[in-house]
């Protein structure tokens, strides 16, 4: 099986060497790495919260020029936000709520993604749902800059006609 070949993986959204040398481990291994039985092999932080849907924990490969970024891992393995349980949705807003109390966040983004990379590249490396809750760090964006969070990317990208 080459790197490419891992349903459950995009490497072509890896930001970081040190992620993907963590990502081509887990090509290699043919196994989704947010699914409950493989995710300490892989990822290292702490579990924060755990509730019945999600498990909360910091990002391991955090986007550049934010202060915070919190990952929720769906615990069952789904790619779609259809395949959800309603209460889910419930529950992430009250771990992110918890968190974000805790940290004294005062604003940020909540994203979540899920799908299929059959439509294309939509920017997740993994291809297990799960959400972001971000705080950008204001000291380090420049007053021209905005928090660069990838949720598409098109390799065919061409400016509409006018």
């Amino acid at each position: 099986m080459s790197a490419s070949d891992n349903r459950y993986i995009n490497l072509s959204s890896v930001r970081r060497d040190d992620q993907r040398d963590v990502m081509v481990e887990i090509a290699k291994q043919g196994h989704c790495p947010f699914c409950a039985e493989n995710l300490e092999k892989y990822h290292k932080n702490p579990i924060l919260q755990e509730g019945k849907f999600w498990f909360l924990t910091e990002n391991q490969w955090p986007y550049e020029k934010v202060k915070e970024q919190l990952l929720a891992i769906y615990k069952t393995h789904i790619e779609h936000i259809s395949e959800m349980d309603p209460e889910a949705g419930s529950e992430l807003l009250q771990l992110f709520s918890n968190e974000a109390k805790k940290r004294n966040i005062g604003g940020g983004v909540v994203a979540i993604r899920f799908g299929s990379s059959e439509l294309g590249d939509y920017g997740s490396s993994v291809k297990h749902i799960h959400a972001h809750l971000i705080e950008p760090d204001l000291v380090q964006l420049a007053e021209t800059e905005a928090l660069k969070f990838t949720y598409a990317k098109s390799k065919n990208y061409r400016k509409p006609d006018v």
